[in-house]
């Protein structure tokens, strides 16, 4: 094994082996808390917004490095409608979110238009959408709040209510084996996937990771899974918002990796002019990116008022900047064109942790804004001066 070979072993998997530290140095300082059954489930219940908006995100940055200010302001919104239709007007709950997505889809397609057509910069475009939709989030709440606590249905499928897990079908021990099989089952399918598609690509002549860091990547991830639902089964079992986190990931990760479409994202960020001359309608894949920022935020506009059962004209602040800070610390890079969902995912989990480990501890919200600023800006950082083999150039 060379030099090279750990060197880029390491430079593949900095921000896992970064999350394995923090969290160690998280379990540490609070006693082994952070890792408590409860934590555990409360870390996807309390980031499961920033799951599906990073995401999305992802889809974005690909384009070339744009971003989506208004995925904030857009969450409230959906949510304040939502919640007006189904509590003050009392339109069933099947029809409100029915409405709710086809609103996040239109503002996605209405901003998507306008840059990819009109090519208006997508900064300004989402600026003044974020804007605009907080205003109108408090225009349709009238500055109140409207409680959903009477809708449980609602509730409880999008993971808000206190019955929003999924129930033991093997009975009611202190574990629930549901979800420790279904971690089992988990682990054993990623590593069947992960083992046939490098039989595949090397049968192709295509180039594969080292054996013996294949291996590691398999046991490790294969152990953290189970781990993982070992601690949920040790509380109530799966979170009924850890099901939509799931599609949302299996989805947009089978989209990334295995279509025409998902190469398309990367293809115009790489090099749009070469993308166009090759024949891609590149302005498609503008408008494709930000019309499904615009479904995933009505997504996470109802997993929000579900988790808070209630909709506030405040709900949604800095949404954004998490989504994008995950993204980033995740190994997208900031001039587009790389970027996987897996990496987003870890990105999410280590801001999870951070602040959940921080809360944990006490820390000022302030100071805690000041961490989560560092470590992107380190992120971005590492990420612009890996591109130049590791120099730091400074223009005068």
């Amino acid at each position: 094994m060379s030099k090279d070979q750990i060197l880029g072993f390491l430079k593949k998997n900095t921000m896992i082996l970064v999350l394995i530290v923090v969290v160690a140095f998280f379990s540490w300082r609070t006693g082994g808390a952070i890792l408590l059954p409860m934590n555990v489930s409360n870390l996807i219940s309390q980031n499961a917004y920033v799951f599906i908006l990073a995401t999305g995100m992802l889809l974005c940055i690909l384009t070339g490095g744009n971003i989506d200010l208004s995925v904030g302001s857009v969450v409230c919104f959906v949510g304040a409608v939502g919640a007006t239709l189904m509590v003050n007007m009392n339109v069933p709950i099947p029809v409100a979110i029915i409405a709710m997505i086809l609103l996040g889809t239109c503002i996605g397609a209405f901003q998507g238009f306008w840059i990819a057509f009109v090519r208006i910069p997508p900064f300004i475009v989402t600026l003044a959408g974020m804007l605009v939709f907080r205003g109108l989030s408090n225009v349709v709440l009238n500055g109140l709040t409207v409680s959903i606590k009477d809708k449980t249905t609602f509730v409880n499928l999008f993971g808000g209510g206190a019955d929003c897990y999924i129930h033991d079908i093997f009975g009611n021990g202190t574990l629930n084996l549901t979800c420790l099989f279904g971690g089992l089952i988990a682990a054993t399918v990623f590593v069947l996937l992960e083992v046939s598609g490098r039989i595949k690509r090397k049968s192709k002549g295509y180039d594969v990771e080292i054996f013996w860091t294949f291996i590691l990547k398999l046991v490790a991830v294969a152990a953290v899974i189970v781990i993982f639902a070992y601690k949920l089964s040790q509380h109530k079992g799966i979170p009924t918002v850890l099901i939509w986190v799931m599609v949302v990931v299996l989805v947009y990760g089978y989209i990334t990796n295995n279509t025409t479409v998902g190469r398309y994202f990367y293809a115009v960020g790489g090099n749009e002019k070469a993308t166009k001359l090759s024949g891609i309608n590149t302005n498609k894949v503008y408008f494709l990116a930000y019309t499904n920022m615009g479904f995933l935020a009505a997504l996470a506009g109802m997993v929000t008022i579900a988790r808070l059962t209630s909709a506030q004209p405040t709900y949604g602040q800095n949404y954004e900047m998490d989504a994008i800070g995950s993204c980033f610390i995740g190994g997208a890079s900031a001039y587009g064109g790389i970027g996987t969902v897996p990496g987003v995912i870890v990105g999410a989990v280590l801001m999870g942790v951070i602040n959940l480990g921080m809360s944990l501890m006490g820390v000022d919200a302030n100071m805690q804004k000041v961490v989560k600023g560092v470590v992107l800006l380190a992120a971005v950082i590492f990420d612009v001066v890996s591109k130049r083999g590791g120099k730091m150039i400074v223009k005068n």
